[in-house]
């Protein structure tokens, strides 16, 4: 299935025409993301491919990101995918609060694929590593992406956005709700 991210009202963007997430769950304890950001790519500031590490800060530059929470919790995940296949995994105990690396998520595994006018980049989660969430409730997924532009402007993409400036934490972002032991 896939899913729109939705450009931030305050952000403007002339590199990137659109941006889509498939959601799939081959199977229950996993979810792969496929990122497909479609635009003049030549346009986007994309830091080079290495190899794959743990980083932080990924955020600051062209960035992918998705958010695991249960629907009544507070407790959430962030996870941040950057073309350069760094990745970042951080849990919260509620909104922005309690921040801590979720040392329990072993690298996920990225791949990336780019032509001038389409850039997908597709990341696999095991969704049994996230063993803050309970298992028996119903999940929310927020979606996201922050791109920069080769003249150093970020635009913001979710798919839904809270009023006021761009904050992907925000409850309203976690807008697609699955189920975290069976498949949809």
């Amino acid at each position: 299935m896939r899913q729109l991210l939705i450009l931030h009202p305050d952000s403007r963007c002339f590199a990137v025409a659109q941006i889509e997430v498939g959601v799939a769950r081959p199977r229950a304890d996993s979810l792969v993301l496929s990122y497909i950001v479609t635009g003049k790519m030549s346009n986007v500031r994309m830091p080079p491919a290495m190899a794959a590490a743990r980083s932080d800060e990924l955020w600051r530059h062209t960035c992918f990101e998705a958010f695991v929470r249960a629907s009544s919790g507070a407790e959430y995940y962030e996870f941040n995918f950057a073309p350069s296949t760094q990745w970042a995994a951080y849990r919260f105990s509620s909104y922005r609060s309690g921040m801590c690396v979720a040392a329990e998520i072993s690298a996920p595994p990225i791949e990336v694929r780019s032509s001038p006018d389409c850039y997908t980049l597709q990341a696999s989660l095991e969704l049994d590593r996230l063993s803050g969430l309970p298992r028996k409730a119903l999940w929310r997924l927020g979606l996201a992406a922050l791109i920069e532009d080769t003249s150093g402007r970020k635009s913001y993409w979710a798919l839904a956005h809270p009023p006021g400036k761009p904050d992907f934490h925000h409850a309203d972002c976690f807008a697609h709700e699955f189920s975290p032991v069976v498949q949809p």
